[in-house]
């Protein structure tokens, strides 16, 4: 199939097109950034170009067989006007300008998405038929998903992708979370009881996959494994594994103080389960936190293959 990626040279982009190869798509990655030499191969086309505006690389979206897009510029810093500005845009921005450029043949959309769609809901269990929440991050991806739909009323098949905190051995959160055990202050978040969904860096991309090969699977989609824990939960595990105490706690008066705004994702409960991959079949290579950490932080195990 021939297969675009809008963000390829992000966190999730850059492993998942290496398996999109590997299983003979010809794949065309699209993103601000150019690729580094060593990314390129046979089967794959690198596009730099600025998805938030219409341009030439839309003609690569309009002979698609399917799109994934991953672009959005990181939550992951503090929230200023402009940041956030750029969070929205990134997202809402490219969305729409894909979904513009897709015509009558049929595609299908795997768009981004996250379980902050969700807002802070405590002990509450959340699948994908769970209303919205209501901050900043809730109104956002609900704007997100409402862009990516507008592809079905054009006759194509769109899975908005929930994500949990994703989580690898190299780069992205796991590495900032494991950072303050490795110093000895590690603990839990504010009172560790707000729930963690999560999902292994390498069951995301077979759920990807797994999501463009099954026709009927549609609509949002947590990609989430079905072992959420409480953050307190997570300090103690990440601490027996790291062979380190996990009894400082970060007080959320002080998150509040030093992250601003965006200190709320860390604090903010959500517990979502993936309820349509598990009624579809999807099997779970990394179910519950002891083994994704077990493949994580210990990487003289051969890591699972993604196919």
């Amino acid at each position: 199939m021939n297969i675009v990626v809008c963000g390829g040279t992000g966190f999730v982009g850059s492993a998942l097109i290496p398996h999109l190869l590997r299983q003979g798509h010809h794949v065309v990655s699209i993103g601000f950034r150019a690729a580094p030499r060593d990314a390129v191969s046979e089967g794959l086309t690198v596009l730099s170009a600025d998805t938030t505006k219409s341009g030439i690389w839309q003609e690569r979206i309009r002979v698609a067989d399917v799109v994934i897009n991953l672009a959005g510029t990181s939550i992951f810093t503090r929230w200023t006007k402009a940041a956030k500005q750029a969070i929205i845009d990134s997202r809402i921005l490219t969305t729409r300008a894909i979904v513009d450029a897709l015509e009558e043949n049929q595609t299908v959309l795997i768009n981004t998405s996250a379980v902050g769609f969700y807002g802070d809901r405590g002990d509450e269990i959340l699948d994908e038929t769970q209303s919205a929440g209501h901050d900043f991050l809730a109104n956002l991806a609900s704007q997100w998903e409402a862009e990516a739909f507008r592809a079905e009323k054009k006759g194509h098949r769109v899975v908005a992708a929930r994500f949990g905190v994703v989580l690898a051995g190299t780069g992205g959160a796991f590495e900032k979370m494991i950072a303050p055990f490795r110093f000895f202050v590690g603990g839990p978040l504010g009172n560790g009881k707000q729930w963690f969904s999560w999902i292994h860096l390498e069951d995301l991309i077979r759920a990807t996959c797994f999501c463009i090969e099954n026709a009927t699977i549609h609509g949002p989609v947590n990609f989430v494994s079905p072992g959420a824990l409480t953050n307190g939960e997570l300090a103690k595990i990440m601490g027996r594994f790291l062979h380190k105490p996990h009894g400082f706690p970060a007080p959320a008066f002080g998150m509040r103080l030093i992250l601003g705004e965006f200190a709320s994702v860390l604090l903010a409960s959500q517990r979502a389960i993936p309820k349509v991959l598990l009624e579809n079949g999807f099997s779970f290579r990394y179910p519950t936190m002891e083994s994704a950490l077990k493949a994580l932080l210990q990487p003289e195990t051969p890591r699972a293959s993604t196919t």
